[in-house]
């Protein structure tokens, strides 16, 4: 069809035709031929897909890609999202194995374990739980803790540094504190792991300073502590594997930060009804609120 449409000025499109033994109906449907309005709309709606994608890591995969278009008030089916992304090539991340970065203190006193796996929570500030992982650059390891309450996922503390030592736990647990700061913490239990950066000392009168409960995972496996865990997991997921190598700790810090932003004010949590932690918690207060004054 091309070579007709680039002679057909010279010879005509029935002589060519009819050299080449093609019906002129044939080449006259193909070049007036129209994109449907289905196709249309799977173009544009290709390019939202892509923006969606895009705009929150690269790590959504079809539901929740799906999820945001709606919630956006681009109505679509999750089919048709599902096989567009196929067309683009798009999917979401997969979570690897989890490694081991604390240590644990089988000398040091600690406290009993107050939550026993039953990681749920009525309201903010009820119950935290806090862990450490680890990322690998070119100057050598950096450690990232992070504190996450439960109700909400929203990760209120967080701190990446080059050294393990107890420091890393408690600047993050002191941004937690800072950022609830108007808030009462009077009653509300820390959960860690076994590790020597929370059963140390300080970390441990930080917590009771701040009317704070400490609590430690009691049969030192990964269920003692999985909700951090698994924050951990899509962070490695969503962040390091997905946006490496990294150079240094300043590399590691500035894409934590923006993924911390990104997690809390925009990620869209299953577990949350699909909306992101910081929406999760503005409802909760303005049923509080409106409850109290009726």
């Amino acid at each position: 069809m091309s070579f007709i449409s680039a002679h057909r000025e010279g010879w005509g499109v029935e002589p060519i035709c009819h050299t080449l033994q093609v019906a002129p109906s044939t080449y006259y449907a193909t070049v007036c031929h129209q994109s449907s309005a289905r196709q249309l709309s799977d173009q544009q709606l290709k390019c939202e897909i892509a923006r969606v994608h895009r705009e929150n890591f690269g790590v959504y995969g079809m539901e929740k890609v799906w999820r945001q278009l709606n919630r956006e008030g681009i109505k679509v089916g999750r089919d048709r999202v599902a096989r567009l992304m196929h067309d683009l090539h798009l999917s979401g991340v997969v979570r690897g194995k989890k490694k081991r970065t604390t240590v644990a203190d089988e000398v040091s006193p600690r406290p009993a374990d107050l939550v026993e796996r039953n990681f749920t929570a009525a309201a903010p500030n009820a119950l935290w739980v806090a862990d450490l992982t680890y990322v690998s650059t070119w100057t050598g390891f950096v450690y990232v803790a992070f504190v996450i309450d439960v109700f909400s996922r929203f990760i209120v503390g967080w701190r990446v540094s080059n050294s393990l030592h107890t420091e890393l736990a408690l600047d993050a647990l002191e941004m937690a504190i800072w950022r609830r700061q108007r808030q009462d913490l009077t009653g509300l239990i820390h959960h860690s792991d076994r590790g020597v950066q929370y059963v140390a000392i300080r970390y441990t009168e930080r917590l009771a300073d701040a009317g704070a409960v400490g609590s430690v995972g009691s049969r030192g496996d990964s269920y003692d502590n999985a909700l951090a865990e698994a924050v951990n997991g899509l962070y490695k997921a969503e962040v390091i594997r997905k946006r490496g190598p990294w150079r240094s700790l300043e590399q590691v810090e500035l894409e934590t930060a923006e993924w911390v932003d990104w997690w809390n004010q925009r990620r869209l949590h299953g577990a949350l009804g699909d909306i992101p932690p910081a929406e999760f918690e503005a409802l909760y207060h303005s049923q509080r609120d409106a409850a109290e004054a009726a």
